[in-house]
């Protein structure tokens, strides 16, 4: 696959974005010589850092058009290409009457050399692909394999920025929404029949309801998320969870299923699982695999990792079992899995001040996945959470915040709808606070030495921020500020080898 030359081709995008795809789409395409118009309804002022990246290696700034605050219909009738941004609807009027409409990740995938591997799910996604990625850097340290491992997509970061730089020995790990997803749907590699998105590994985290706002109903929801595996073949590998979601990705996948089970797999039947021997923080023991045709079960998944929660000892296996079905040695996966640190905004800790542990997991932005936070934790969490509702059952957060020995709401739409659920059920809490220092003052008011203190909203981020990662800076900035303290390096995404 050549590079496209996008000479004198004017090109649209909408939406640049504080965090990836729109900045590297423009710079992408302005590189490629394209003549690049970007246009935005957030203004001048908010979008400057993004502006101020937009420029040639050497710092003079990009030839970019800017149209901001507003969209100017004549730009889209007028454009031969249209870089649509993954949070705009597929029936914006103004993308109608466009010649031709493609995204950053759309772009990526019709010149891809490298290998690929897919990460999808509504919660864990993150996690799953980032140790994916953490392990075939550490196995290339190890001379495992040739190239170089990237990652990219939903995580911010967009692939656009080492497309460049790829080489068919390389691997590519992408995390995708369902957003991602479903602007692929249907789309074919040009002049030939096959499917733009074929990941050599499809893997599919934990189904829950999310974005029901936009959706209307699970069915539709999930139906985005299905598009991850429907250009693969049985040269590729879809992995899901056993549940009734799971099941019936692998029933209908063309590529080879594999399941991930919280109890041991029927013989014959190929996945990963773990023991049902559990103890007071999760499971004490490890993951087996077994692939088909391979005999005895491995260990993949050691018993204790360096991240919090059974979620993530899930999460981590359905990871060990892409890893292995690529070719990498179950001793070598399992030490991989077992020193991946997480990423930052996911269950990340941070800071700890006066034996109080401090963590950021803003990207919780569903109920079921703060609990799951207040899950990972033995005793002592003060649970920070709320914010902006996206049409989702708040109930389902109840269990877990009894268990909880604060909490502390933002303010926010998703919040007025859990205080009715709180009070119903007489549990107390503070709240809810139009700030995040006002809400780190009260938290740290019901904190002691031992406690940890966990900024998990199950909401989305609007309103009283810029989008969860902005939610998530200006928490983890807060709590060092008022604690005193000094930052603790805590979990962060490792860098491209």
């Amino acid at each position: 696959m050549g590079k496209v030359d996008y000479s004198g081709q004017k090109v649209l995008v909408m939406g640049l974005g504080l965090h990836g795809g729109g900045i590297e789409s423009a710079r992408f395409l302005a590189l490629r010589g394209a003549e690049v118009t970007v246009t935005d309804l957030r203004d001048e002022e908010t979008l400057a850092p993004s502006i101020d990246k937009l420029r040639y290696p050497g710092g003079a700034p990009l030839p970019i058009r800017y149209v901001l605050g507003h969209h100017e219909t004549a730009d889209f009738e007028s454009a031969d290409l249209v870089i649509k941004n993954p949070g705009v609807r597929p029936d914006s009027p103004f993308l109608q009457n466009c010649r031709r409409i493609e995204t950053d990740i759309s772009i990526f995938l019709a010149e891809n050399p490298a290998r690929l591997t897919a990460v999808t799910g509504s919660k864990g996604k993150s996690g799953t692909a980032s140790a994916i990625h953490w392990a075939l850097c550490r196995a290339r340290d190890g001379a495992l394999l040739p190239g170089t491992a990237w990652l990219g997509g939903n995580i911010t970061v967009s692939p656009l920025g080492f497309l460049d730089k790829l080489g068919p020995e390389d691997d590519v790990v992408l995390e995708l929404s369902s957003w991602q997803l479903g602007d692929l749907r249907g789309r074919r590699r040009a002049g030939t029949a096959g499917a733009l998105l074929k990941p050599r590994c499809a893997v599919i985290t934990a189904i829950l309801p999310d974005h029901l706002d936009r959706y209307g109903d699970m069915d539709t929801y999930v139906a985005d998320k299905r598009v991850i595996y429907q250009g693969q073949d049985r040269g590729d590998v879809t992995i899901a969870g056993d549940d009734s979601w799971g099941r019936s990705f692998r029933r209908e996948t063309p590529g080879r299923p594999l399941v991930y089970a919280e109890a041991p797999l029927p013989e014959g039947l190929a996945g990963g699982w773990f023991c049902t021997r559990r103890s007071h923080d999760g499971w004490d023991s490890p993951g087996f695999a077994r692939l088909a045709g391979t005999g005895d079960p491995v260990e993949v998944v050691p018993p204790k990792l360096r991240c919090p929660g059974d979620h993530q000892k899930k999460n981590f296996l359905a990871a060990a079992l892409a890893l292995l079905d690529m070719g990498l040695p179950p001793a070598s996966i399992r030490t991989y899995l077992g020193d991946f640190p997480g990423i930052e905004h996911r269950l990340e800790f941070f800071h700890e001040k006066g034996g109080i542990r401090f963590y950021n997991d803003t990207a919780a932005t569903i109920p079921e996945a703060a609990a799951a936070a207040v899950e990972a934790f033995d005793t002592g969490v003060i649970l920070v959470t709320g914010g902006a509702d996206k049409n989702l059952d708040f109930s389902l957060l109840l269990p877990a915040a009894a268990k909880t020995k604060g909490l502390v709401l933002l303010a926010g739409t998703g919040s007025d709808k859990l205080r009715r659920l709180l009070d119903a059920g007489g549990l107390s809490y503070r709240g809810p606070f139009d700030s995040t220092d006002t809400a780190i003052r009260a938290a740290l008011e019901l904190a002691k030495p031992g406690d940890s203190v966990v900024l998990s909203p199950g909401c989305a981020s609007f309103g009283m921020f810029l989008n969860e990662f902005d939610r998530g800076r200006r928490w983890k900035e807060g709590v060092i500020r008022l604690t005193g303290g000094t930052d603790f390096p805590g979990n962060t995404t490792p860098p491209e080898s």
